[in-house]
């Protein structure tokens, strides 16, 4: 299972561990990432995803998960960000039409 985010791709990031005396060492920060639910009203359902902590700020900033995949630029989300934000925008197009 990879270290990144479902929504955004955020993964792990590089960078030292500097001592007192200078010295530096190779170190790793991973991403916080949390595993939720978060429920969709387009598309009927909840959907389990693996987010990062500031990811699930935003996306209750703006108002559940809908609303964050219609916002968010397409340069922004992550593949399964994109195949969430295209399944909904399916099913609002179908929910719409009328019969």
């Amino acid at each position: 299972m990879s270290r990144r985010c479902d929504l955004t791709g955020t993964g792990p990031m590089f960078g030292h561990n500097v001592s007192h005396s200078n010295r530096k060492t190779a170190r790793r920060f991973n991403p916080n990432l949390q595993q939720v639910t978060l429920h969709s009203d387009g598309l009927r359902r909840n959907v389990p995803l693996r987010v990062t902590a500031r990811t699930l700020r935003t996306v209750q900033k703006h108002g559940g998960l809908d609303t964050y995949l219609l916002d968010t630029a397409d340069a922004k989300l992550a593949p399964e960000g994109l195949r969430l934000k295209h399944l909904l925008k399916r099913a609002l197009a179908r929910s719409r039409k009328p019969a």
